[in-house]
């Protein structure tokens, strides 16, 4: 294990949970819905009901759930309120956990970056079409 001080711990569960919006879900694997916290209502996700399944409360979970023993990683994806949120799923013995995070901030610079690549290029294919 990793040996981190405390404040840099503190440090960052501050930051996940204000600047990224942190959101959990534990499910269990049967499929029922054990817990849940965080700004969940920020990614649309709210009614809750501890014990249903998950896959008729959060619709997007359809086919990821249960999860094998590895972790999985889902980048940028698009919600239907238009933001952008991480989703990281993994399992421990009490049952799989989903965490969101909200993405958008790095979306955006993606896409700036792609942006200048992009006009880069046609630049490029044009400065090559008049040196031919």
């Amino acid at each position: 294990m990793l040996d981190v001080p405390t404040s840099v711990i503190t440090y960052l569960l501050n930051f996940l949970t204000a600047e990224r919006s942190l959101a959990y879900l534990l499910v269990k694997k049967d499929g029922s819905l054990l817990d849940w916290g965080g700004k969940l209502a920020e990614y649309g996700i709210t009614n809750l009901s501890k014990g249903e399944n998950i896959k008729e409360q959060v619709f997007f979970l359809e086919g990821l759930l249960p999860l094998d023993d590895d972790s999985l990683f889902l980048p940028f994806i698009k919600t239907e309120y238009g933001s952008c949120v991480d989703v990281h799923i993994f399992t421990t013995n009490e049952g799989d956990w989903v965490l969101l995070l909200d993405s958008s901030c790095d979306e955006n610079q993606i896409f700036a970056t792609q942006q200048k690549a992009n006009e880069f290029n046609l630049l490029q294919e044009k400065s090559n079409r008049e040196l031919s």
